[in-house]
């Protein structure tokens, strides 16, 4: 009985303490996780606008990548990290969700006390592969930029949600 009470607790502190963050001013990581590449986009201070930052490698091996994301949450002094969540069009989590639920429970353990939240971002890259090509970009540069406008995506619909 106490464990289960003490768990629910837990996971009622977990959520308040995200919640408190989300409404505090400070600036948040988006992220985009792929198999290949992270991208990485971050808010300014008031919560407003996402913008792009970079396209972190995914490391085959050892974590060089949760290093650079950890590196670019100092940087900017982060208060919290918003990893999109690929889920499948029935809401499911495919492979692609699970690595990267993997990856954000890393990136927590790494990060310590900054928050890290995940959001469902489907249709993210498509939408950004979309506004790329609309915007004039070819095929070829879209690749060295497309994890980075879908990071921004996520982040600013995380965003635009939390104004609401």
């Amino acid at each position: 009985m106490r464990a289960a009470f003490r768990a629910r607790w837990t996971r009622c502190a977990s959520a308040s303490r995200s919640w408190r963050a989300s409404r505090v001013r400070g600036r948040r990581l988006g992220i985009d996780v792929g198999s290949v590449r992270i991208g990485v986009a971050v808010s300014d201070p008031d919560g407003i606008l996402a913008t792009p930052v970079e396209t972190v490698a995914r490391a085959k091996t050892g974590d060089s990548d949760l290093q650079r994301i950890a590196e670019l949450a100092a940087e900017y002094e982060v208060i919290e990290v918003i990893v999109g969540m690929p889920r499948t069009l029935r809401g499911e989590h495919g492979t692609s969700a699970q690595s990267a639920e993997r990856f954000a429970a890393a990136l927590r353990e790494r990060l310590g006390s900054i928050p890290v939240q995940t959001i469902d971002e489907r249709f993210t890259t498509v939408s950004a592969t979309r506004a790329l090509r609309e915007s004039g970009v070819r095929a070829k540069a879209q690749r060295q930029v497309i994890d980075q406008a879908a990071a921004v995506a996520i982040l600013q619909s995380w965003l635009d949600g939390r104004s609401r």
